[in-house]
């Protein structure tokens, strides 16, 4: 499976990001398995889900004879953009 960091046989390592949600919770998301993404109502609920959805991304992949994509570099930045507001 390319693009994936070996971990132990049989187990892989990929970057996940956790966002609070504007609803109440959290979203995690993985960018380098485009729609894989699922919440929970805390960091400790949103971890489980976010390690079975990637299971189940992987598995579907594998299933259908597709390539596992490679996973980039990650950067996470804050800019300031100024904005009018009507008075």
């Amino acid at each position: 499976m390319k693009g994936m960091k070996r971990k132990s046989p049989g187990t892989f390592r990929i970057r996940s990001f956790n966002e609070q949600a504007a609803e109440g919770g959290y979203a995690a998301f993985v960018p380098a398995l485009p729609g894989c993404h699922t919440q929970g109502e805390t960091l400790e609920e949103t971890e489980p889900h976010v390690k079975e959805a990637i299971a189940l991304y992987l598995e579907s992949l594998v299933a259908h004879g597709e390539v596992i994509p490679e996973e980039g570099q990650s950067f996470q930045g804050r800019v300031t953009v100024p904005i009018s507001v009507p008075a």
